[in-house]
């Protein structure tokens, strides 16, 4: 069956149909030129083209500083590893009645509310989802 065939397709009925022809499906979202400066290529939703992306992480990486520069020394590496011993699965999942391994040694009182740095007591070992939740809660994301 040729093109033209294809378009226009006949019924025992005699009745004619014209098939439209196939076309790409609508985007979802306008396409706006990146929000850096000067730069006009065009992204989905709004924001920065993937050159600003890579840009701005890597500006944020340098602000941001070492690990060691935050305070993550041997002293802080030790303090985590033990409170992940003692608390190999996430308090808060347990809690719901849940078993997921902790990754994180969490401050129960954060540091910048009098919590103490390196005792055990202030510690617990929670999940990443939990401690992006908590973390949250308490308003320290973007500090």
């Amino acid at each position: 069956m040729n093109v033209e065939q294809s378009r226009t397709l006949a019924l025992c009925s005699g009745i004619t149909y014209t098939a439209l022809a196939p076309t790409a499906p609508m985007p979802r979202h306008s396409f706006t030129p990146c929000a850096a400066p000067g730069c006009a290529t065009l992204v989905q939703r709004g924001g920065l083209c993937e050159d600003h992306q890579r840009e701005r992480f890597r500006t944020d990486q340098r602000r941001r500083g070492t690990a060691h520069e935050r305070g993550y020394d041997a002293r802080h590496r030790a303090w985590r590893e033990w409170v992940l011993r003692r608390d190999p699965v996430c308090r808060m999942c347990e809690a719901e009645g849940r078993t997921t391994a902790a990754t994180v040694a969490d401050h129960i009182v954060p540091l910048n509310a009098g919590g103490a740095r390196f005792e055990l007591e202030n510690g617990q070992g929670l999940c990443a989802s939990c401690h992006g939740v908590k973390t949250l809660a308490e308003g320290a994301f973007g500090r």
